[in-house]
């Protein structure tokens, strides 16, 4: 039976391809970048280790120079003994014309030359060539051979070998199994009586003192290495005394940020840092003290504001009657009196806003607010909002638009409050939108909706979009209201916003307009960034290509068709 094979690709081990060290190298930059103790313990091991390397080199070489030099004078001293011993031996040895007795002679002397010089390694090479049957050839022992010695040396030694003088070269000399071991061969002259001068090389083994010079170098770079460790850890306990301290102080720095003002760190000791410790500790009293006492005033300016908000409605809800009597019958008053008593039912109009938005803020800084959530169509809620304030932009000249590709489907919310947020921002979009097109956008994604009311008046500077949320602020005190607005609505607005887990973000330039963007979560959790309407519309729309969009009529839409 035939059988198929499959090829399965398999993939490379992850340090092959580089991902492995790529992610250790991210991991040390970060432990780099957060952590102090490990960076100034590896500093400390960096450069202790560059300067035991230092050291331990150095003195590998200082030592290595000094028992090579030491070497080499006590074989130099060795073979100046031995060679002045055979020296005397061949001047006071009478040679006859013998060929046998002159190689005698030259052998008698091979045994006193090896035992001054303290090696058996000898060579002696006559210097003159000339063929000569009284004069040998020389003598060797111990393996010392002619090609050992370097042309260099035998030149120096023939050529300026008189005098006594000595020369000394390192060489390799033959050891056991072939391995070449370190020596020193010393050359000189030698001069036999009625045949010449001859090269004499005494060679010394140097492998003890190579065994020597490595005993101390592994000695050195062990005793570098436990430096480095042992200075290490003492940098990792020294630098943790210290750093722990101000991580306890980091930590503690935290928890006072997060609102535990109860929290203090434990001193011990009288040193640096618990003084460290005690100014915190105490900074962190001051804090708590100051910010117990601005919370009880911050209770106590609240509870007057409720207290006198409720204190003046009733006074508020008699004057209220009267004045709309006195409203209602003005036709029969004389013309000064008739204005005065509409003036008056005005400003009582608007003090009764100022009460209630000062009631809703009390509320909010006292947590005291509750949503009453139902499913609400955002598009259909902002259709309700144009044409309730239609007359009003009617005053002004504003042709209010809405445009909605989104936002049918229904999300809970409360309707009363998103109602009071998309009102104020139409009636501050006709204040100060001078006339021109305002433009309501509704649309909607999988996460949220959102609503952006757009106009192309006054316009503010970045400054101002910054503080239009502030209490009582205003971009311009001097402008006059014509809506009657209390310079609290904005801060409502947000604070409604935030209650439903939403964002009402703002974009204004100067002589271009205002853009604000109310954005709701369709669930529990808050709104993500990343709104359904960008806060940053599109500048290169112009005035005259808005009369291209139609305003869509909401109740000629089937429920089932929006998204």
């Amino acid at each position: 039976m035939p059988t198929a094979s499959v090829t399965v690709p398999v993939r490379p081990f992850a340090w092959r391809d580089g991902a492995w060290w790529r992610a250790r190298a991210e991991d040390l930059g970060t432990l780099w970048r957060r952590s102090l103790r490990f960076r100034i313990v590896a500093i400390t091991l960096a450069l202790t280790a560059l300067t035991i390397i230092i050291a331990c080199v150095w003195m590998a070489l200082a030592i290595q120079n000094d028992l090579f030099e030491s070497r080499k004078t006590q074989a130099l001293t060795d073979a100046r003994r031995a060679v002045d011993s055979a020296q005397a031996t061949l001047n006071n040895a009478v040679v006859q014309d013998d060929p046998v007795q002159v190689q005698n002679l030259l052998t008698s002397i091979q045994g006193p030359l090896s035992q001054q010089s303290t090696t058996d390694m000898t060579l002696a090479v006559r210097i003159d060539t000339t063929p000569s049957q009284l004069a040998p050839p020389g003598f060797r022992s111990g393996g010392l051979e002619e090609s050992m010695i370097s042309p260099e040396l035998r030149k120096h030694v023939r050529d300026q070998g008189g005098d006594e003088k000595q020369w000394a070269q390192s060489i390799a000399l033959p050891g056991p199994g072939g391995t070449p071991l370190p020596g020193l061969v010393v050359g000189q002259q030698i001069i036999v009586p009625d045949i010449g001068p001859y090269e004499l090389y005494l060679a010394y083994d140097l492998d003890d003192a190579a065994t020597t010079l490595s005993f101390v170098q592994v000695t050195l770079w062990i005793v570098g290495s436990a430096l480095v460790v042992l200075i290490g850890a003492i940098a990792w306990f020294t630098l943790r005394a210290v750093t722990t301290p101000i991580r306890e102080a980091a930590e503690t720095s935290a928890q006072l940020a997060a609102g535990d003002l109860g929290v203090r760190l434990t001193v011990h000791g009288e040193d640096e840092l618990a003084t460290l410790g005690r100014s915190f500790n105490a900074m962190a009293d001051s804090i708590q003290s100051q910010i117990n006492q601005l919370a009880e005033l911050s209770l106590v300016q609240q509870r007057f504001v409720s207290d006198v908000s409720h204190e003046l409605r009733t006074p508020l809800t008699t004057i209220r009657l009267a004045s709309d009597m006195l409203n209602d019958r003005r036709d029969e008053f004389d013309p000064a009196t008739a204005r005065a008593a509409e003036l008056m039912h005005a400003q009582v109009q608007r003090f009764e806003v100022l009460l209630g938005d000062l009631l809703e803020i009390s509320r909010y800084d006292a947590g005291s607010v509750q949503l009453e959530l139902e499913p609400t169509s955002l598009a259909r809620l902002a259709e309700d909002v144009i044409v309730s304030m239609q007359q009003l932009a009617e005053q002004h000249g504003s042709d209010v638009r809405l445009v909605a590709p989104g936002g049918y489907s229904p999300v809970d919310m409360d309707p009363r409050r998103i109602r009071r947020i998309v009102r104020n921002l139409l009636g501050n979009a006709i204040e100060h939108g001078e006339g021109k097109p305002i433009v309501i956008t509704v649309d909607s994604n999988q996460q949220a909706v959102a609503l952006g009311v757009r106009d192309y008046g006054l316009g503010m500077t970045e400054a101002d979009a910054e503080r239009v949320f502030d209490r009582f602020w205003r971009a311009d005190p001097s402008r006059r209201r014509t809506i009657g607005g209390t310079g609290l609505g904005l801060s409502i607005a947000l604070g409604d916003a935030t209650l439903h887990r939403g964002a009402l973000t703002v974009w204004s330039r100067p002589g271009h307009g205002s853009n604000f963007v109310l954005t709701l979560p369709r669930g529990p959790a808050p709104v993500e960034p990343g709104s359904p309407i960008p806060t940053d519309p599109d500048d290169d729309a112009s005035l005259d290509d808005l009369g291209l969009t139609q305003p869509i009529a909401l109740h000629d839409l089937p429920d089932g068709g929006a998204r």
